[in-house]
């Protein structure tokens, strides 16, 4: 692991520690009992991210194992909601690939940290298939800094490097999306794991976190996935 993370023994120590300094995931390291596996099987069949609710996951008839990661399921959930997030759990097959042909892919495969108007952090926690990926923030760079990616940029905006050009490249996410450095040695987020992550917003006091989704080929195991 890199010297951006801190590991933490509960959830009031998660969502209570503060960013700071060079840190900017914190997480909630855990060994889940029960069989998640099962719950992904159990619900109806469907492509791409299909969002599950709490009384889908009571609808389940389940064995034990089953019952065990229904409950911890739903515990984390009431966790993040009694603390006024929203947050959403899905089983993902696949997610939509970014097919507009632009200089760079803007889906969740590629390397990119999230933004908002107004002070948030990520939470995260994969129970069930392949795992959310980080980078620290010295081994990567933004493709806009690119100067080959800029160039191409700029000429698919078609005008001068200039104020209009800075505004259509946040407009269009293209300034929050990542190339790794040769030596980058991507980290996993772990199953079981529960993440709090730094993005980026007006007067953070940290870099946000780099992250990305697993690579989801066809026959890829689907997740079951928290966010928040």
């Amino acid at each position: 692991m890199n010297h951006h993370i801190r590991f933490v023994k509960s959830f009031a120590e998660l969502i209570g520690t503060p960013f700071a300094g060079d840190v900017n995931a914190l997480c909630w390291s855990r060994q889940l009992a029960g069989d998640f596996l099962e719950i992904a099987d159990r619900l109806p069949p469907g492509e791409g991210i299909n969002p599950i609710t709490d009384d889908d996951l009571r609808a389940l008839d389940l064995s034990a194992a089953g019952d065990l990661a229904r409950h911890t399921l739903l515990a984390d959930q009431e966790l993040l909601r009694t603390h006024g997030l929203q947050p959403s759990l899905d089983r993902i097959s696949s997610y939509a690939r970014d097919e507009t042909q632009a200089p760079i892919a803007t889906d969740v495969y590629s390397f990119h940290v999230d933004r908002a108007p107004l002070e948030a952090d990520t939470y995260l926690c994969t129970y069930v298939g392949d795992c959310s990926e980080g980078v620290a923030n010295e081994d990567a760079m933004r493709h806009i800094d690119v100067a080959e990616t800029r160039a191409a940029l700029l000429r698919t905006y078609g005008g001068t490097d200039d104020a209009g050009f800075a505004g259509w490249l946040c407009e269009h996410s293209f300034d929050l999306h990542y190339a790794l450095e040769p030596a980058a040695r991507p980290f996993s987020f772990g199953i079981g794991n529960m993440w709090r992550i730094a993005i980026d917003w007006p007067g953070s006091p940290v870099l946000p976190c780099i992250h990305r989704a697993p690579p989801m080929p066809p026959g890829a195991p689907q997740r079951l996935l928290l966010i928040s």
